[in-house]
């Protein structure tokens, strides 16, 4: 059975909700991070960035949330969580979750981690503000997407895993001072998808508390 390393509200929460959309069997195996645990000789070998997720399937152990996104979308095309191989729509999904992993992701954790990037503390707040205005300019290009189309999911008319992704990273801003469920498109969308009833099996899982966006 597959088990997914997790802590609630991290990187885990996107392969989690695409396990629940697929409806496969899975074990959830919360990291005690707060107890050291990512830097835990067991863990390092799994992840030897000492990071979440991590999802062991049989031999396999891989890490990082949009690889193990794109193995468990490869391992059950049926499930039609991602456009067919060798479309438009394929590519258009591929370049979105790049976005969202090297464009928004990094802003975000400059937020959460400004200490990972200077010497001098005194900057720390700096570094905040800085990475808190470069991930409104890139909200704001989501924001500019679903506006231009119109449709519901950010790929169209299709959900797709995209969706799950993007919900992850939108809710990582919750506690900013324009966080992005207060954007006219990305509100509604990002409710949308919090309401898929996977998504919600994760929430419940996780015992996550609101707001939840």
């Amino acid at each position: 059975m597959i088990q997914l390393y997790y802590f609630p509200g991290n990187a885990s929460m996107a392969p989690h909700m695409l396990l629940e959309e697929l409806g496969i069997p899975f074990e959830l195996v919360r990291v005690e991070r707060e107890k050291g645990a990512l830097r835990s000789p067991e863990y390092l070998k799994m992840n030897p960035n000492g990071l979440i997720p991590v999802m062991v399937d049989g031999d396999l152990v891989l890490y990082e949330s949009a690889a193990i996104c794109l193995h468990l979308l490869d391992a059950h095309p049926q499930a039609g969580l991602a456009p067919a191989l060798g479309t438009p729509q394929r590519a258009h999904f591929y370049k979105w979750l790049m976005w969202l992993t090297n464009s928004l992701q990094p802003a975000l954790i400059s937020y959460f981690y400004p200490d990972r990037y200077v010497r001098d503390e005194a900057v720390v707040p700096q570094v905040k503000e800085c990475a808190e205005a470069r991930v409104g300019a890139l909200v704001d290009l989501l924001e500019a997407e679903l506006a231009s189309h119109g449709k519901p999911w950010l790929l169209g008319d299709a959900f797709s895993a995209i969706d799950l992704y993007a919900l992850m990273l939108c809710r990582w801003t919750r506690g900013f001072h324009r966080p992005a469920r207060t954007l006219p498109a990305l509100g509604p969308y990002l409710q949308r998808v919090l309401a898929r009833p996977a998504v919600q099996r994760m929430v419940a899982s996780e015992g996550l508390k609101p707001p939840l966006v």
